[in-house]
């Protein structure tokens, strides 16, 4: 029996020393996929972009990290945009998306030069067009654009439908008139459309319908106007491992017939390739993280459940709450030990439905164990509230054997920072 060792560090005893609940995080994971990103895609092809779709996990390290490797960001609110300009990149690089930009976040994005707006609907275009104009600007943006594409994931995380609340639909020719309006207006320049299919796909025949559909409507714009984009979003939503279940595919499994069918799209009419961006996050961040937590308590409801406790749940990882994730996870102090129980792992919020992982087989288990819970660098972090009023966990980054903690753990004081009491309570 042997402690689990992750991104060659032993996990107990970096349990024991930061704490737990603990986010880690190998920042040699996420560079091994950046370069993936490089060797597969933008050095292969030319007149190609990646964006790090930066909600899966986020703070100024991995910012830094991300533009390091030659690789933009995807921004979704003002929150990550201004996590961006903090740490210091080129926001050219920067793609603002969101089906609901406030005007504040707007005028933001114009005044600090980000790259490009990603507009989701008619609102929003005039919108950026009034407020460029208040600011003497002239802003780039892609249309999304719902290809009417169904994704085999999980309804809350398939985006590409007809009904679906992001982008404009291509039904009835919305999308053409929209673009005619577009072309009336002083202060945007329409470069392209764009368009995500959904989330933790491992088959890449959502993205190539969605492709045909875009060509579709392409057709009808290059008739009525001989529009030509300059750029094409194909989104990311590629899959990772988080159990048996998911059949994990190379970059390359995506991107090659992808690029093969936008190559053979422009060469057919005889047209200049539009650049191809693509939009990866948790496929960067998801593996490289795991959480550790202690066990602190265990019970047993004879013949019908068992149930061990952790330190942490709902709030370092609302996913399985959410939509039924489901994850692998190790006892890190007894790693290779013969599973003898099947257990479910709760949470510790006053929330039924706080439960981790159910029914996971695991060595015998006793108060005061390690867990250690796999493929969580995406969409935990990121996701984490206060609930029950429970500090957030430390983030811990190992690359090349650093160990440098990239978000400090909160205490009680930081929960209540915020509370104002109205001086009739005084």
């Amino acid at each position: 029996m042997s402690n689990f060792v992750f991104a060659g560090k032993d996990t107990v005893e970096l349990a024991k020393k930061y704490g737990t609940p603990l986010y880690v995080m190998s920042g040699d994971m996420i560079n091994d996929k950046c370069d993936e990103i490089n060797e597969s895609f933008l050095n292969k092809y030319d007149n190609t972009m990646a964006v790090y779709a930066s909600k899966a996990f986020l703070n100024l390290a991995m910012v830094k990290m991300v533009a390091k490797k030659g690789i933009g960001l995807d921004v979704v609110s003002g929150g990550e945009l201004y996590t961006a300009h903090k740490a210091g990149i080129n926001l050219e690089n920067v793609m603002f998306h969101g089906n609901n930009k406030t005007a504040s976040e707007i005028a933001m994005g114009i005044d600090l030069g980000v790259g490009r707006f990603v507009v989701d609907n008619r609102w929003e275009m005039y919108l950026i067009n009034e407020l460029a104009q208040e600011k003497g600007k002239k802003v780039k943006i892609l249309f999304r654009i719902t290809p009417g594409v169904k994704s085999d994931t999980h309804d809350y995380i398939s985006t590409g439908q007809k009904d679906s609340k992001f982008g404009i639909p291509i039904v009835e020719d919305v999308i053409v008139d929209v673009v005619d309006e577009a072309m009336k207006l002083s202060n945007i320049k329409l470069m392209g459309l764009h368009f995500h299919v959904g989330s933790q796909l491992h088959d890449n025949s959502s993205h190539l319908r969605a492709l045909d559909a875009t060509f579709g409507i392409l057709d009808k714009l290059y008739d009525k106007f001989t529009f030509v984009p300059k750029e094409l979003n194909v989104g990311g939503g590629f899959g990772i491992y988080y159990n048996k279940e998911d059949d994990v595919k190379p970059l390359s499994y995506f991107v090659d017939p992808i690029m093969e069918k936008i190559s053979g799209y422009f060469e057919k009419n005889g047209l200049d390739r539009a650049k191809v961006i693509i939009e990866p996050g948790r496929w960067i961040a998801g593996e490289a993280g795991i959480t550790l937590y202690k066990l602190t308590g265990k019970k047993e409801i004879p013949g019908i459940h068992r149930y061990i406790s952790v330190d942490g749940g709902l709030p370092d990882n609302p996913r399985p709450a959410l939509y039924g994730a489901e994850y692998e996870a190790v006892v890190a102090n007894k790693y290779g030990q013969e599973a003898a129980e099947t257990i479910t792992i709760a949470g510790k919020c006053c929330e039924t439905g706080d439960i981790l992982i159910k029914n996971i087989q695991l060595p015998i288990t006793e108060n005061g164990d390690y867990l250690a819970v796999m493929s969580t660098g995406a969409y935990n972090y990121s996701m984490a509230s206060h609930y029950n009023r429970i500090p957030k966990a430390a983030v811990l980054m190992i690359t090349e054997g650093r160990e440098d903690i990239i978000v400090e753990r909160e205490t009680y004081e930081d929960v209540i920072s915020q509370d104002r009491v109205p001086s009739w309570l005084e």
